[in-house]
């Protein structure tokens, strides 16, 4: 990865301000240099908004944030299936070595347009900001529902993985147990629920709820692995590191191979959760974009080495391929089934602080464009507690629809597979469209805002590379995981994400063209003159 350029880090505790409206005077630009001193207060006064968060997350509590939302080495043991099957052990470790180098090329892109633009609106705000003026409008609102949909995607995805990981629990002394699809419904709906306490009347705790789960992040993976490496019977180094096998149907195990990328990069995918409480965090041009890089370099050297202790220690490949939840055999080749029972309970409680972290974030996007006015119901879902500092409402629609995608289960035996490769493909979509304006700009030699965290000489090449792989990657998620494919298994995502994406287009063309507010409307130097402040 390209050596990074830092700028000072000193830093002041943001102060709610008194509610303005957008079109109210703005006062006038401070001359002079950046001072990072003030930076946050900076920061908004050049985008133009006002400051409604407390900003009660520092470097720990946002890096917490952003770990358990990744918490790569958990998704590494309960989300890795398909590759089993498209490669085999040696595949699968290869991917994922492939992958997460390929990847970090889109997570550096993202953290310096963090740095330069530290907002809750997060790549649609990039778009708006950093897109030809001509396109920046239609291509910021096709953003914003693009990320709405992939994080939406990606709640539900983590809310299906607890529920199922309820099921494993049972299975250690009930091998048979199994949920009815109903069942699994209404368990989801239920986490949904308790996760919207969190995120709303208990929402003060979160700063310290994070630091705890970073705790608990990393204390848990030396207690997951080191059990599992000492009792656990080995497979041969070969079996692990060069044999290829291909059980997916596809003809070539390089196709194999490449569909095994897609729920990699879910086991990778978050890194920018913490982009969207940038208005929450002190110190935020300097604080995320430092959280979102280290953060994904600590969880994937951790995602690495248990993976290594996975493929030696699960069993034989038959048996894996045979098994709906394969990490339970990992777990149950312990000999114990109280450990066994243990590091289910584990693995749990963690992946479930993630699902935390996801609604926080989903909720937080939701809010942000719906402060621009891109939504349906904006004024509602836009609105701020005025006790908590929350966007309650944004939270509670949030939840809603991620009620009704976990109705894709009732009706598709790769529930799972669909809504991961749903999540990537409206997260990708957005990466690729941010990164593609920001290089586009870089390609053209115009000027870019002011980056603490900075790519420096490397950031064309870095941000092409990006753009290139956000495309590649968006291909293979359109692919069913194994062939042949019939109605109940197919990849129905590629026609969600399109229907949405039509959707989102007529409704620009009714609605949003007349009253969606562009980010860059509001940014100093952009707007025009009498435009104020921005608020919810």
């Amino acid at each position: 990865m390209a050596a990074v350029q830092e700028y000072g880090h000193d830093h002041a505790m943001g102060t709610k301000e008194s509610s303005q409206v957008a079109m109210s005077p703005d006062k006038p630009s401070s001359p002079g240099p950046y001072d990072p001193a003030n930076a946050d207060a900076n920061d908004m006064h050049r985008l133009g908004k006002v400051q409604e968060f407390h900003r009660n997350f520092g470097l720990w509590s946002a890096l917490g944030f952003v770990s358990i939302y990744m918490a790569t080495w958990e998704f590494v043991l309960v989300s890795l299936s398909v590759g089993f099957a498209n490669g085999g052990f040696a595949g699968l470790f290869w991917c994922f070595i492939t992958t997460v180098i390929c990847y970090g090329t889109i997570v550096a892109s993202l953290a310096e347009m963090e740095s330069m633009a530290p907002t809750s609106g997060g790549q649609y705000h990039w778009v708006s900001e950093f897109a030809p003026e001509k396109y920046q409008k239609v291509l910021s609102y096709a953003s914003g529902w693009m990320s709405t949909l992939g994080w939406l995607a990606s709640v539900a995805s983590s809310t299906y993985v607890v529920t199922i990981q309820v099921e494993s629990m049972i299975n250690v002394y009930a091998p048979d147990w199994t949920f009815t699809s109903w069942q699994i419904t209404l368990i989801m709906w239920a986490f949904t629920l308790i996760t919207i306490v969190f995120n709303t009347y208990a929402a003060g705790i979160l700063p310290g709820l994070e630091i705890a789960s970073l705790v608990g992040h990393i204390a848990g993976f030396v207690v997951t692995l080191v059990p599992i490496l000492v009792l656990a019977p080995k497979n041969s180094a070969r079996e692990v590191f060069v044999d290829f096998q291909n059980n997916s149907g596809y003809s070539s195990v390089g196709a194999a191979y490449l569909l095994s990328q897609v729920t990699v990069i879910y086991c990778n995918l978050g890194s920018d959760s913490v982009v969207h409480i940038s208005e929450e965090v002190s110190d935020a041009s300097l604080t995320v974009p430092r959280c979102m890089f280290w953060s994904y370099i600590g969880n994937v050297l951790m995602g690495i080495v248990m993976l290594i202790a996975m493929l030696f220690c699960i069993g034989p490949l038959d048996a894996v391929l045979e098994s709906d939840v394969p990490y339970l055999l990992l777990f149950n080749n312990t000999g114990s089934p109280a450990l066994s029972l243990a590091l289910n309970i584990i693995l749990f409680l963690l992946i479930y602080s993630g699902n935390v972290t996801a609604l926080a974030t989903c909720s937080r996007e939701v809010w942000a464009f719906s402060r621009d006015k891109g939504l349906p119901f904006s004024k509602w879902l836009g609105h701020m507690n005025p006790r908590f500092s929350i966007p309650f409402n944004a939270v509670y629609a949030t939840s809603v629809l991620v009620a009704v995608l976990c109705l894709i289960q009732l009706g598709s035996t790769l529930a799972f597979n669909i809504i991961v490769s749903l999540s990537v493909l409206g997260l990708l979509s957005t990466y690729m469209l941010s990164i593609g304006c920001v290089l586009l700009k870089r390609l053209r030699h115009e000027p870019l805002p002011h980056a603490r965290w900075s790519l420096g000489r490397w950031g064309t090449v870095i941000n092409a590379f990006a753009l290139f792989y956000s495309a590649f990657i968006i291909v293979f998620c359109c692919f069913p995981t194994a062939l042949p494919v019939g109605l109940g298994d197919a990849n129905w995502s590629p026609l969600i994400w399109v229907a949405v994406g039509i959707f989102s287009f007529v409704f620009y063309l009714v609605y949003g063209k007349k009253t969606y507010t562009s980010p860059v409307e509001f940014v100093e130097g952009r707007k025009a003159a009498g435009v104020g402040l921005q608020s919810s």
